[in-house]
């Protein structure tokens, strides 16, 4: 029993590695040591991982993804053109990723009112989310939330504020 629960614990160190190992269907068991049925639970027992993931690496291209956002003239929610490497970058990274998901966070300057505010937000999330549907991204991968003038970037009064603050940001939920 002791040496099953051995086995077990190095194949879930093995799955959980951020470096390649030996295919664990490739590793033998001997007569003695293979589990009965009423000492293991079959889903235990049958359990192989599959590949092993890089999570760091992982874990860096989401935070390279996170500060990207896309600005936004004043009382305006159409997308620049020179924002539109950033969408596709955002997009093939979804696309790639079928588990993950993304949240789309509309927001507008100090100016105008929260109702307003609010709903700039959302429609500027909703041209970012429109791209990257029209990109091939799922609409299931994306969420969207406006915070309208809750969340400034930059708190002073001047145009350079307003305009670091009227954006969408990706904020990404993997697995």
């Amino acid at each position: 029993m002791r040496t099953i629960i051995a086995i077990l614990i190095i194949l879930v160190v093995a799955a959980c590695s951020s470096t390649p190992k030996t295919n664990v269907s490739q590793i033998s068991v001997s007569e003695e040591a293979a589990p009965t049925s009423s000492s293991v639970p079959a889903a235990t027992a049958s359990f192989v991982p599959t590949q092993s993931i890089d999570v760091s690496s992982l874990t860096s291209e989401v935070q390279q993804l996170e500060k990207h956002s896309d600005y936004f003239d004043f009382d305006m929610y159409a997308i620049k053109p020179e924002y539109q490497e950033v969408i596709k970058k955002e997009a093939e990274f979804l696309i790639g990723h079928k588990n993950d998901h993304v949240t789309l966070e509309g927001n507008a300057d100090e100016r105008g009112t929260i109702e307003y505010n609010y709903e700039l937000g959302d429609r500027r999330a909703n041209a970012v989310r429109m791209s990257l549907v029209n990109l091939g991204v799922p609409s299931d991968q994306i969420l969207m939330i406006s915070y309208g003038k809750e969340k400034p970037r930059l708190l002073c009064h001047t145009e350079k504020c307003w305009k670091e603050n009227r954006r969408v940001d990706f904020v990404y939920k993997l697995g």
